[in-house]
């Protein structure tokens, strides 16, 4: 019966990731499915950045935390020594946890006022990479088997999270999202698909197909990225990543993101294309994050000078002759 009911959410939770949901959005109804299967009186889930792990989003479920534990709560986040962080909980690479130190300010301070004393923390990864968390607390204590439950569907809810993530990044260009099969078929997909699609075809018949075909392909090794040319010159980008595979079948669906590719997304492809050499990337990314010749050489522990003449070099291999040229060009 577990294992049935979290079937259904994975696949209830995948199709949430294809629907275009912002990450509060995704959250929002994902708390629900879950609230079915592990009840609970609150639940509070976290996007998270992936790479400090400081927490993006913070969503409640039906009955909110009240205003004045809000602060209280967040503090506890970042307090060294408080039990079972998002942060810290990622680190460990643990997936589910159950609050029992009872030395926790969280617990003595937020949930026992509440009259709340059992609270279940759960993970959200996608290729090792934690994106967000839930938590939920209750009267009653969580049974090993909603913990082997929110293990099963936190995978699921990892790759939603990431998707979200990833296409509220991109809100300005009107990105599609296309749930694809192993195979390439469509599965789902969101209104802004048609254009994308004719922008491929318009390169040459059946490429936004073959496209898919490749993205989903790629996505079972993990997060696939890919830029092409469209029509008039310019790039696309297409990243893809597996949702989740279902453990009796074939499963496997990927959601593909299609985007305008900004210049940070050609940067990489931009350095390789000139012949940028490896130190010079590293002189040309210092330049990009505003560093100043003394900050570079200090960082890559080389002397002003042997700065300067990377920065000749690059100069002359992308036909400017600014630092600020360089910026713009690479922009």
């Amino acid at each position: 019966m577990w294992e049935g009911r979290a079937l259904s959410v994975r696949r209830d939770v995948t199709a949430l990731a294809g629907a275009g949901l912002d990450v509060a959005r995704l959250h929002e109804a994902a708390i629900a499915l879950v609230d079915r299967v592990v009840p609970c009186d609150l639940a509070c889930w976290a996007s998270m950045d992936p790479d400090s792990g400081v927490i993006s989003t913070m969503t409640s479920g039906v009955d909110r935390i009240p205003q004045q534990y809000e602060p209280v709560l967040a503090t506890c986040e970042y307090t060294p020594g408080e039990p079972h962080t998002f942060a810290s909980l990622a680190q460990r690479g643990d997936t589910v946890a159950r609050l029992e130190d009872k030395r926790s300010t969280r617990l003595n301070e937020v949930w026992r006022p509440l009259g709340l004393s059992h609270e279940l923390r759960s993970l959200f990864r996608a290729d090792d990479t934690c994106w967000g968390g839930a938590g939920m607390v209750r009267t009653g204590e969580f049974s090993e088997r909603e913990l082997e439950f929110m293990t099963s569907v936190a995978p699921a809810l990892g790759a939603a999270t990431r998707v979200a993530a990833r296409t509220a990044a991109r809100r300005g260009g009107t990105p599609a999202i296309v749930v694809v099969a192993r195979d390439g078929t469509i599965r789902a997909s969101t209104a802004a698909t048609a254009r994308w699609r004719e922008e491929l075809e318009d390169v040459a018949p059946g490429r936004f197909a073959v496209m898919l075909r490749a993205a989903a392909a790629g996505a079972r090794s993990g997060a696939f990225t890919a830029r092409v040319r469209d029509a008039h010159g310019g790039w696309i980008l297409l990243e893809a990543s597996e949702l989740v595979s279902d453990e009796a079948g074939d499963g496997g669906e990927a959601a593909v993101t299609i985007s305008r590719a900004s210049g940070a997304d050609l940067l990489g492809l931009l350095l390789k294309a000139h012949g940028v050499t490896s130190r010079e990337e590293d002189v040309c990314h210092e330049v990009l994050a505003g560093q100043p010749t003394s900050g570079i050489a200090a960082r890559l522990d080389i002397s002003p000078y042997t700065v300067q003449d990377h920065l000749k070099s690059l100069f002359a291999k992308f036909g400017v002759r600014s630092r600020a040229e360089l910026v713009a060009r690479l922009s």
